[in-house]
């Protein structure tokens, strides 16, 4: 059995579902009045998020060795990532989106991780990106992209408390 492809394909199907379930929350938002933050930097996370998981991919299934191990302490911890990913979503419930979409009035989230700290979903993802390529022992590949990431969510962030200080 090709463990990668299993994790990998749990991985984009999860994605891609996250993706309908943001599409329709950010619908249902801007039809109460909402309004984007920060859509210019929006594809720029598009294109490092598809491009991480196009790369492990590639790397992970398609050019690994026959027979490559996985790092089970390494897929344990993706798997806590996973949860708390859950968990961050179930906290924001229809207010979770893969856009910066502010309505006006609403007070900022306070229960769930939020409680303990700010942008726990971009931490989640912080992790994610250096965690899932340590499960196939891409090191190097992990480091890459965790930098990529680092500066992407620095304008993101930047963008998105001057957004939500500003309501």
């Amino acid at each position: 059995m090709n463990w990668a492809a299993l994790i990998l394909a749990f991985v984009t199907m999860q994605r891609l579902g996250e993706l309908v379930l943001a599409r329709r929350n950010t619908r249902r938002l801007l039809a109460q009045g909402a309004h984007e933050v920060g859509a210019a930097h929006y594809p720029l996370i598009v294109v490092l998020h598809a491009a991480w998981l196009l790369g492990l991919w590639y790397l992970a299934v398609y050019r690994a060795p026959a027979g490559q191990d996985i790092n089970l302490l390494w897929l344990v911890l993706f798997a806590a990532l996973q949860v708390a990913r859950l968990w961050v979503i179930a906290s924001l419930g229809g207010r979770w989106t893969t856009r910066i979409i502010v309505l006006p009035g609403a007070p900022l989230v306070q229960r769930g991780p939020y409680r303990f700290l700010s942008h726990p979903n971009y931490w989640v993802v912080a992790g994610e990106f250096l965690v899932l390529p340590l499960v196939f022992g891409l090191a190097w590949y992990g480091l890459v992209f965790s930098l990529l990431n680092a500066v992407v969510m620095w304008i993101r962030i930047r963008a998105e408390s001057a957004a939500l200080g500003s309501q």
